[in-house]
């Protein structure tokens, strides 16, 4: 799938580990997030995750299905070999995972993200041929606990003027700041807790699509 700006405008991040260690609820919170709209997934199964390899695998190729079912993007988490293995769409890398030049010339046809979220980051992203960059965390997260200090909106606005590729933001988003966060310029919003934890999935999706209406 050839990536599009627009891919970023509503992108759910996800494991098991976030809904409970329940693997069959995390399946049911995803799809019924595609069902309502988001336009991107990735599956991050890490931390603090139970699942052994073999049970990523397994999960892995029943979000493709679902993925497929819904004509998004399926990107995995810093595993080149797990996104060849369930035929992901895309790969993002953190500035602690595996190196960048590496992934680039390893990842074929999938299209690669790239977390940054210092202006040094953003200056080597953009000699890259990276599709999009990923930063944050904008607010304090619960979500991730490796998660850096927060970097607020002004930074963000930076980053997201100084970088040739779009960006999307992560960290912290509710629909109490999201406003704010899209008018910083950023191509999107990446959330894990705000749609996953929500009494109402479809409702918080429907939200967030609309802040990129024209």
């Amino acid at each position: 799938m050839q990536f599009k700006e627009e891919m970023l405008h509503c992108y759910l991040v996800g494991g098991s580990q976030d809904t409970g260690h329940d693997p069959e609820k995390f399946l049911a919170a995803v799809s019924l997030a595609m069902d309502s709209g988001i336009t991107a997934f990735q599956y991050r199964e890490k931390g603090t995750s139970r699942l052994s390899l073999d049970q990523r695998v397994q999960l892995g190729r029943k979000l493709r299905q679902l993925a497929d079912q819904h004509s998004i993007p399926l990107i995995v988490d810093d595993d080149l070999e797990l996104a060849k293995t369930i035929r992901a769409d895309g790969l993002h890398v953190g500035q602690k995972d595996q190196q960048i030049e590496r992934v680039l010339a390893e990842a074929g046809e999938l299209f690669v993200g790239y977390s940054c979220n210092q202006p040094e980051q953003i200056a080597h992203a953009n000699r890259l041929p990276v599709a999009y960059v990923g930063s944050g965390p904008i607010f304090p997260t619960n979500s991730k606990n490796d998660a850096d200090p927060a970097i607020g909106l002004d930074a963000l606005s930076a980053l997201v003027k100084q970088s040739v590729h779009p960006g999307v933001a992560i960290g912290g988003i509710s629909e109490d700041n999201m406003t704010q966060t899209v008018q910083t310029g950023a191509a999107g919003l990446s959330m894990i807790s705000m749609i996953l934890q929500s009494p109402d999935i479809a409702e918080t999706v429907h939200r967030v699509n609309s802040l990129y209406r024209k």
